[in-house]
């Protein structure tokens, strides 16, 4: 077994352990979590380390389906690497996090380890069949979280999650069909799909594979208007739930955007950019502004993530109108950037929140007031994360949001500058709802529900802490990240303008 196939699978494989071990008492479950976490952390570095920055490493073709030639093929790249890498990260600092939980804990570790074992699979597929099985057991675990430990009406923001998200990945496996189909001799393997992108020369056809592999990724990413399963799923669900669903799985949809849409369908992209423009622009504006008008703390968090995607989708939409090839390469790498910047703050946040509900059993925020004189260190750890969100110089936020403006502003296009012109706005409402949240909740006079708010303990602070430290690293020192990401982009771009 290759290295990148026992980072994917043995999370699956101490989960079936656990699972399997119905003795094992709950802390000693999270213990063996955290230890298989770190693992598979250490795993994906030495990956990094091990990586020569050029086209695929580590990778694996084995013989699974040969009649459709379909096949378990898995490989690394600057654009599955950083997302590997910001995966075990999450889960991680979840598994830690999850140190002082007491309900059916052996149940969650190991679904929190099946959940890692698909995403890893998704990052590093190389095959259009083998994503989508990945794509799919991702609904299936998440649903299973939700639902089984998640509070208020969570039976039923479990099911809308499930349906919403399973007619988009139905609508996207008529678009894998698609390709297939397309594709001489018919093929699922997305490298010999990139090579030879099918559909050339059949402008209908491929517009119709890309409208449903673009509806199957928007409903995933969520892009407006397919956004509404994600505000309850995200409000009911426990707060590691919450932080893997926004920190992981959300990047599913655009993950597949800058790997799938845009090098298979270069033409049907270059032709139908526009569109994704618009979606992009009306994700961010709507995202941040719907958000200002919350007094549900999760909820608001929730729709920063509608506006955050919204600027990948901008980007990515950019790229393909992009005139000045610098300026896409620069707009793809930022969109890349903010998946993995995404991850990190808004996977605090949910955190964060979940340390608040923890304590008060709401996540009202009319309700609270002061919680600084009481809560001095979370409330510390919460403005990081709030300016880390709204794009502050020197932490991740930044670095993404400013390669996604100046290259989508700089493709030559008048419609791409205008968007981004139009997008910037976006920032300042951000800034706006995140510090009116600092200024209800944590500054004034105390509020009814301040008196039960505690400072963080020592397992949320080992578990939030790493996450607002790489996004200051990030925002610091990115050339680590981005000398990864950057040649990647370029090998997109190449195959989009080709």
């Amino acid at each position: 077994m290759t290295v990148l196939s026992l980072t994917i699978f043995l999370p699956l494989a101490a989960g079936l352990a656990l699972a399997a071990t119905p003795r094992l008492t709950g802390r000693t479950a999270v213990r063996a979590w955290i230890a298989v976490a770190a693992l598979d952390l250490a795993l994906v570095i030495a990956m990094w380390i091990g990586h020569d920055g050029g086209g695929l490493g580590y990778e694996t073709r084995l013989r699974w389906i040969p009649s459709v030639r379909a096949g378990y093929h898995v490989g690394v790249d600057g654009l599955s690497l950083p997302l590997m890498a910001m995966t075990s990260v999450l889960f991680l600092c979840c598994a830690v996090y999850s140190l002082r939980l007491t309900h059916r804990v052996r149940a969650f570790a190991a679904l929190f380890l099946f959940l890692q074992t698909v995403c890893l699979g998704l990052f590093a597929a190389l095959d259009l069949l083998l994503f989508f099985v990945f794509f799919d057991l991702s609904i299936v675990g998440m649903y299973f979280v939700i639902a089984g430990w998640g509070h208020g009406d969570n039976a039923r923001s479990a099911l809308k999650f499930f349906l919403y998200t399973f007619f988009g990945s139905l609508v996207l496996l008529l678009g894998f069909i698609g390709l297939y189909l397309g594709s001489d001799p018919p093929t699922f393997d997305m490298v010999e799909l990139t090579r030879a992108p099918p559909l050339d020369g059949s402008p209908g056809l491929a517009a119709l594979v890309l409208l449903a592999i673009g509806i199957g990724l928007a409903v995933k990413t969520p892009a407006v208007p397919f956004h509404t399963w994600l505000p309850p799923a995200h409000t009911d669900a426990p707060a590691a739930g919450s932080a893997i669903l926004a920190g992981v799985l959300l990047k599913m949809g655009t993950y597949g955007l800058v790997r799938i849409a845009m090098p298979m369908l270069p033409e049907a992209w270059r032709r139908y950019a526009g569109v994704f423009i618009v979606i992009g622009v009306v994700s961010v504006l709507y995202g941040a502004l719907v958000a200002l008008a919350q007094r549900n703390l999760k909820r608001l968090i929730a729709y920063t993530s509608v506006n955050h995607m919204g600027y990948i989708v901008l980007a990515v939409g950019a790229a393909g109108l992009a005139r000045d090839a610098a300026a896409g390469r620069l707009a793809v790498t930022g969109a890349v950037t903010q998946m993995v910047s995404h991850g990190l703050i808004t996977g605090a946040l949910f955190l964060l929140s979940g340390v608040l509900y923890d304590r008060a059993r709401t996540y009202d925020m009319d309700r609270f007031g002061g919680i600084a004189a009481r809560a001095p260190l979370y409330a510390g750890l919460v403005a990081v994360a709030a300016f880390a969100s709204l794009g502050l110089p020197g932490l991740s936020g930044f670095i993404a949001e400013f390669q996604i403006f100046a290259g989508t502003i700089g493709t030559g296009t008048a419609t791409a500058a205008v968007a981004g012109a139009l997008a910037v706005p976006g920032i300042l409402i951000t800034a706006a709802l995140f510090l009116r949240v600092l200024h209800r909740a944590f500054l004034g006079p105390p509020g009814e529900l301040t008196g039960g708010v505690g400072d963080v303990h020592p397992a949320e602070l080992w578990a939030i802490v790493p996450l607002l430290a790489l996004s200051l690293v990030i925002g610091v020192v990115p050339r680590f990240l981005l000398d990864v990401i950057e040649p990647a982009s370029a090998a997109v771009l190449s195959l989009v303008s080709r």
